[in-house]
């Protein structure tokens, strides 16, 4: 099984079929300073700005934040940057549905909200700060592709501020439809869903040059022998885990018949999240990546890495 599918990762590779939600890619095109105006186009059509409210300019930070106290949970955020307006925006992608994506998109948006406010500093010099989460699948049974979420008094509906502004875009709802007919999001989730044939892709380009320019980058991405081995064994890590979580439900609910279904599924999935970290570690190790390397990629403590290494 593991050689069918990187065969298969691998020839649609080379048929240039790539999966543009693969976080490694992903950060490569719309996380890099020599390209960022694939993502300042992107950006104005996911949240719908153009003339005098249109984002001209961004500057990449720093995707680690720090904890506020020593005991709390650290993150790294896949594309962070700051507006010319002072915005700051976060841009998430998740293939699989862990269950926990608006809990974590909360902790994301309100540890990127303080960044830079320490001690001394005025309440009005927090700045807004948007979360856009490109998602390939169904969170939101009722929802369009698009979903956005703010704070509204519930009596009245007036919104709070402009602070808090939570993007969903549910990648796989989109529908294909002729490229002239499509808007500017639309050209943007045609681009992410896969869905485009060849002939359909070239259209697409030359009707958004950023778009173009985000496939060029993609195929730069490729020809690079250490970026294409980090983004085939994060494309075999992503399908074991969804392998292993239906394995793990299935062992959880064996399990829940004894000791009660809820607590067997969480057991269940629990194993099998570890052991596909593990043996994508294994298979990282097997390729020939350093420590670091795999710890970027799997988002792993370096010393976890080095310790299953040494377990080899």
């Amino acid at each position: 099984m593991y050689i069918s599918l990187k065969q298969q990762i691998e020839t649609d590779i080379a048929n240039k079929k790539y999966n543009h939600l693969n976080d490694q890619l992903f950060k490569f095109v719309f996380g890099k300073e020599e390209r960022k105006g694939i993502t300042i186009a992107f950006l104005n059509a996911a949240l719908e700005r153009e003339g005098e409210n249109e984002i001209k300019d961004i500057t990449f930070a720093n995707t680690e934040f720090s904890p506020l106290v020593e005991q709390e949970k650290s993150g790294r955020l896949d594309v962070y940057c700051v507006t010319n307006n002072g915005e700051k925006v976060d841009v998430e992608v998740q293939i699989n549905n862990k269950g926990n994506i608006e809990k974590r998109t909360l902790f994301y948006w309100a540890n990127m909200y303080l960044i830079g406010f320490t001690h001394g500093h005025n309440y009005k010099e927090l700045k807004p700060a948007i979360t856009i989460n490109l998602l390939n699948y169904t969170n939101f049974s009722k929802a369009p592709v698009h979903s956005v979420y703010s704070v509204y008094n519930k009596d009245t509906n007036e919104k709070l501020n402009n602070d808090l502004e939570l993007h969903f875009f549910e990648i796989n709802k989109f529908q294909k439809k002729p490229i002239e007919e499509m808007t500017r999001i639309e050209r943007w989730l045609a681009y992410f869903s896969n869905k485009l044939n060849a002939k359909e892709l070239e259209e697409l380009g030359m009707k958004e040059p950023m778009i173009q320019n985000a496939m060029n980058a993609s195929d730069t991405f490729m020809n690079d022998i250490s970026e294409r081995l980090a983004y085939l064994n994060r494309e075999m890590a992503l399908s074991d885990e969804v392998t292993n979580r239906e394995s793990a439900i299935e062992k959880g609910i064996e399990i829940g018949h004894e000791k009660g279904l809820a607590e067997g599924i969480e057991k269940g999935l629990a194993e099998g999240q570890l052991k596909t970290r593990i043996e994508m570690i294994y298979a990282m190790i097997a390729d020939g990546l350093d420590d670091e390397r795999i710890s970027r990629i799997t988002k792993e403590p370096l010393e976890e890495v080095t310790r299953i290494r040494k377990n080899l």
